[in-house]
């Protein structure tokens, strides 16, 4: 996640003495929102200007920081049993009585459902409320997260993990809008965003180090046990906190078809690629949902090209520039990402035996540089093209994959590991802000939040993804050569390779000149600009508006 990976509170609406109804230009309509305002807490008409209904609620100063705050927090909880998955996968399989192949599955399938997830639940956030969402994504991680401590069989251990995955999904971009509603355009949103940005490394470094100190004192169950409560005692302030407000779409539709279909064919295609290595491709089953998952996304697309009102996914946003090569470059670059965590993992766990708290402590420099990272990349925004942001994140990944793939077995941590982690932490970041920034400048305006949420899709299926193919990988070298370690060095060479592919992409085929606005322009419509920035939270679709045709903004002044 990065800091651009950031780019309902009713309260009782206030009774002023003064007319209520204003009619505003753009330009005044900035002056007076400079000042306190509210807005009356109605249901949003049909058509109704998303300026007019986001604009922030009377709340005090304190309470949007402790309600930002939980925002962030729960961005880390919800890290925490992510990364958690990862770092302990091998040892908790061991616990659970399954053979190393298997392993995976307990890293891969929280992402799996919450990258697949998380392209249809802005647009959820949009039609039922992002404070629902949030709340409901949080009960549910919780209850699963509960959940897992009492699972003894590893399928139905995965199966929760998968299931903790929709929380997860439900709670990233809708918590990424309440925070931009919460806080008005400025530098606390500014810094809120990067934090909530910055705070998926340490939610991931959490997961290790919880999870390591737990697995060394005690039993397993005890840290989903601790991550529960955690997670209530995160979710239940923001319940009383954040006050409501009606959704920003309330009458809107959701493509329910084209939904299913998308998520569907996700879903059974990631599937297919992190079983094969347990069960092989000999087994029927495998080749007939590979088969199923093709033929599902064909549906999906015919859905959307002619049949879907308002699709999720509109097919005419691939014909902007750069952005299909864009969608293979940032895939590309997450699937090496899930690779080199993961083999990084087996690597200092399996070939080295280090304790998953050993391997925590040894991933210490990857926080302290990720979330440095976070802000160089918003810092190189103005001052370099995006696409050569994006280069050198995936230079970063290659350089990475490559140090892990050649390290001898007997070697010290500092000589290629360190670098590797060093080096590593850089990408995640760099990929996705640049990502975010090409994809923002390549669309229309009204595809923006389309385009933010595939590329948040693509971050977190990627890893997910990344780990099916590499591990199938493994397994085959692995078997011919009679050599676990030789499994292991190729499924990283795998990572190598695919990130020289999406380096040669990127290169060849992604162009964008540096982006260095500041502010709105005075022609901007303020109405198609609020609408830009809910829906690069979110992913909602947007409704075109003309430019130039200025908006009426209804405020009601306080007294």
């Amino acid at each position: 996640m990065s800091l651009l990976h950031a780019i309902g509170h009713g309260i009782k609406p206030v009774v002023s003495s003064v007319p209520r109804e204003l009619n505003l230009t753009p330009t005044s309509a900035g002056h007076a929102l400079d000042t306190q305002v509210t807005v009356d807490n109605l249901a949003p008409r049909d058509g109704q200007p998303v300026f007019e209904r986001t604009l922030p609620s009377r709340t005090t100063k304190s309470r949007r920081v402790v309600i930002t705050a939980l925002l962030i927090l729960a961005n880390v909880v919800q890290m925490t049993v992510n990364f958690a998955g990862i770092a302990g996968g091998s040892a908790l399989s061991e616990s659970l009585g399954v053979k190393e192949s298997y392993a995976s599955w307990i890293a891969a399938s929280y992402a799996l459902t919450q990258g697949t997830f998380v392209l249809v639940s802005g647009r959820l956030g949009d039609v039922y409320g992002h404070r629902e969402l949030v709340l409901a994504g949080g009960a549910w991680l919780t209850i699963c997260t509960l959940a897992n401590a009492f699972c003894n069989n590893f399928f139905a251990f995965v199966t929760v993990r998968a299931l903790a995955g929709l929380g997860g999904a439900l709670i990233m971009p809708n918590a990424v809008a309440m925070i931009s509603s919460t806080n008005p355009p400025g530098r606390v949103r500014n810094l809120s965003l990067g934090l909530f940005g910055a705070s998926a490394p340490v939610g991931g470094y959490f997961g290790a180090l919880f999870l390591g100190a737990f697995l060394q004192r005690t039993e397993w169950k005890w840290f989903f046990i601790f991550i529960a409560c955690l997670g209530a005692i995160t979710f239940t302030p923001l319940w009383g906190l954040s006050p409501r407000e009606p959704p920003v779409d309330r009458h809107g539709k959701i493509d329910c078809i084209g939904s299913a279909l998308g998520t569907s064919s996700l879903i059974l295609f990631n599937f297919v690629w992190n079983q094969a290595p347990s069960v092989g491709w000999s087994t029927p089953y495998e080749i007939v949902l590979l088969i199923s998952s093709i033929i599902l996304f064909g549906g999906f697309l015919l859905w959307e090209k002619k049949y879907a009102a308002e699709p999720i996914m509109p097919l005419d946003i691939f014909k902007a520039p750069s952005f299909l090569m864009l969608l293979f470059v940032v895939l590309l670059n997450y699937m090496a990402v899930g690779t080199l965590i993961w083999y990084q993992v087996l690597w200092l766990q399996k070939v080295w035996h280090w304790s998953p708290l050993q391997f925590a402590v040894g991933w210490t420099p990857f926080v302290i540089c990720a979330t440095g990272a976070a802000c160089l990349a918003a810092w190189m925004i103005p001052r370099m093209a995006a696409q050569w942001i994006l280069a050198i994140g995936t230079v970063t990944i290659l350089i990475s994959n490559a140090l892990m793939a050649t390290v001898p077995i007997h070697q010290s941590y500092w000589a290629q590991i360190f670098p590797s982690v060093i080096l590593f932490s850089f990408c995640p970041d760099f990929v996705y802000t640049a990502g975010q920034i090409i994809a923002s400048n390549s669309v229309r305006r009204n595809q923006q939040g389309i385009a933010g949420s595939v590329i948040g899709t693509l971050n977190l299926y990627g890893n997910s993804l990344g780990l099916g193919f590499a591990s199938t990988i493994e397994v085959q070298i692995a078997r011919r050569s009679g050599s676990q370690i030789m499994g292991y060095r190729a499924a990283l060479f795998f990572g190598v390779a695919i990130s020289a592919i999406a380096l040669i992409l990127d290169v060849c085929f992604v162009r964008l000149v540096k982006d260095d606005r500041e502010g709105w322009h005075e022609d901007d419509h303020m109405e198609e600009i609020e609408l830009t920035e809910q829906a690069e939270a979110t992913g909602v679709h947007l409704p075109h508006t003309e430019r130039g045709v200025p908006g009426e903004c209804r405020v009601e002044l306080g007294v």
